[in-house]
């Protein structure tokens, strides 16, 4: 009951704040309510309000209104050109996930519940202001008792009831539009909201969030390309993580770069070779690199490096989805527009049925005049957004499992472009594709198989003469049981056989009596009539009604010998 009475409350406030910024009107887009849309001119506050702004701009102040869980959900559905008008979703692009701090006070009782002991037993210093505040924690810098600079992660206290009863309006609302709303089918909002589910109790637990900023570490370690700091593992629990503190340019500092002589050119160019490195090389990449998560070592500016944090959303990709994207990226820079139709088929991203002719032609029109415009005009990240709108006409359907790609290839590419405006990203990546193509096929893919399935064939090979053994075993038995088979099935022929031999001698029988009978009865009937007809016509019908008698029994017969027969094996 209480908890019905919170959700009434909050949809509620849902309800006034959509009715503040004037966007009661989405209400009555739902199938059941748009034949009363007149009713948008009686309601009171519609008489003599008018709205403020653009819708994009009044849809990101009603998120900015209702709290963090929605501005996240609005930074998602931002990246999320192939559902949302470009107003709109620009609009969205410009949520800030920055909350007010919460006081150093719960913060510290926090660390000293996860860690079991005093602050001041792990700490030799701990700074009250905090560097970043988030909606989900914030994050304050601290001095181990050994000296090393960390960073100590937070969750904010009372976030996770928060999040969840935020989670369970936002799917009540995902199942109305699910079930009233035109677009519903296509658009798949219930998927979409448990995708976003997913990720946000996946940045609860910092214990995930330190396994998978190892997992990357490990991935770059020794590489000149990127750098993530150590997680100090003794300190770190499901709402607290303590690591190793960098200190480089926050990246969206052009100035600070330019003015120690970064080459931003290098920069981008290594930006996007690290974005497909770990799309398609580790199948393990960061889905979260917007400025704020990423800065720069500008130590040997020549070469300049990245260094990166926050590891709450990472992304992984079906080997099948890897394949096809892959395939999809190579071809389109190779403009083999009918392959890129293929694929999207092949890939299911697109109906079987749909006609690759017809969507061949479509994707020229989208990409052919994009080749022919300077390529520092040209992003990549767009055309393949404008890719996906095209395909909504050959009813394209979500696919939740790319949303994290498409969200990281329109912040590389943003990232990049700010650098260095003239980022060919084409060029850049099409020999990173090509070459990771002929990695997967041929010999060394052949070879690399082998060698990553070797230990795996050697602990086998000792039982392989136990298992040749039983697999003869298994084959003898299987003989038997077929040999047997046969048998049955033979015997059973034979046994139908006889009784449709049978049926047919009664059936002869009874053509023979009922020929005799009908023959002397109608002979009888003339005599008796004093009429003089010949006999011969009743005996042959007689005979006729015996070839019937017999055909009919001879076809039974036929049936089990021939039609049965195939059945039976």
């Amino acid at each position: 009951m209480i908890r019905t009475l919170k959700q009434g409350l909050r949809l509620w406030a849902i309800g006034r704040v959509l009715v503040r910024y004037r966007l009661d009107a989405i209400l009555f887009t739902l199938k059941p309510l748009r034949p009363l849309s007149f009713l948008l001119n009686l309601l009171p506050w519609n008489w003599f309000r008018r709205a403020e702004g653009t819708r994009g701009e009044r849809i990101r102040r009603s998120l900015e209104d209702l709290g963090p869980i929605f501005v996240k959900f609005g930074q998602m559905l931002s990246t999320r050109r192939d559902l949302l008008p470009d107003d709109i979703a620009l609009e969205l692009a410009r949520l800030q996930d920055r909350v007010p701090p919460f006081p150093v006070e719960q913060a510290r009782l926090a660390i000293e519940i996860a860690l079991e002991k005093p602050i001041t037993e792990v700490f030799e210093q701990f700074d009250d202001v905090p560097l970043a505040s988030a909606s989900i924690a914030q994050v304050h810098a601290a001095r181990l008792l050994d000296g090393r600079s960390v960073v100590v992660k937070v969750v904010r206290p009372g976030i996770v009831r928060t999040i969840r009863a935020d989670l369970e309006i936002l799917h009540l609302i995902a199942y109305l539009a699910d079930r009233y709303w035109s677009e519903g089918r296509r658009l798949r909002p219930r998927e979409v909201v448990s995708e976003y589910e997913k990720t946000v109790i996946d940045e609860l637990d910092l214990v995930r969030e330190g396994a998978n900023a190892i997992t990357i570490r490990r991935n770059f370690e020794g590489s000149p390309l990127l750098y993530i700091p150590e997680v100090i593992w003794d300190y770190t629990r499901t709402n607290v993580m303590v690591m190793e503190r960098i200190r480089g340019v926050p990246i969206a500092n052009i100035d600070a770069l330019r003015a120690r002589g970064v080459d931003l050119k290098v920069l981008a160019e290594r930006g996007v070779e690290i974005f497909f490195t770990q799309v398609f090389r580790h199948n393990f990449f960061h889905a979260d690199m917007h400025p704020g998560n990423i800065f720069v070592d500008a130590t040997n500016p020549s070469e300049p490096s990245y260094l990166a944090v926050d590891f709450g959303i990472v992304g992984t990709l079906l080997e099948s989805d890897q394949h096809y994207l892959a395939e999809n990226f190579h071809a389109f820079f190779s403009r083999d527009y009918r392959r890129v139709a293929e694929l999207y088929v092949e890939s299911g991203w697109v109906p079987e049925g749909t006609r690759v002719d017809e969507f061949e032609a479509a994707i020229r029109s989208v990409c052919e005049p994009i080749f022919q415009r300077p390529l520092d005009e040209i992003s990549f990240g767009h055309v393949l957004l404008r890719l996906f709108q095209t395909a909504r006409r050959f009813d394209m359907e979500v696919q939740p499992q790319l949303v994290l790609l498409q969200k990281t290839l329109l912040n590389i590419e943003g990232l990049g472009r700010q650098l260095y405006p003239q980022l060919d990203l084409w060029t850049t990546a099409k020999p990173f594709i090509e070459r990771w193509m002929s990695e997967q096929v041929g010999v060394r893919a052949f070879l690399r198989s082998a060698e990553r399935h070797l230990p795996k064939m050697l602990v086998q090979l000792p039982e392989l003469p136990i298992r040749l053994q039983e697999a003869l075993d298994a084959e003898r038995q299987r003989a038997r049981r077929d040999a047997a088979l046969r048998a049955e099935v033979q015997e059973l022929r034979r046994l139908l056989q006889r009784d449709a031999r049978r049926r047919l001698e009664a059936f002869a029988g009874l053509g023979l009596l009922l020929g005799a009978g009908v023959m002397t009865q109608m002979q009888a009937v003339p005599q008796w009539l004093g009429l003089a007809w010949p006999a011969w016509p009743l005996g042959l019908a007689g005979i006729g009604l015996l070839l019937f008698s017999l055909r009919r029994g001879d076809g039974m017969l036929r049936r089990i010998r021939g039609g049965d027969r195939s059945r039976l094996d």
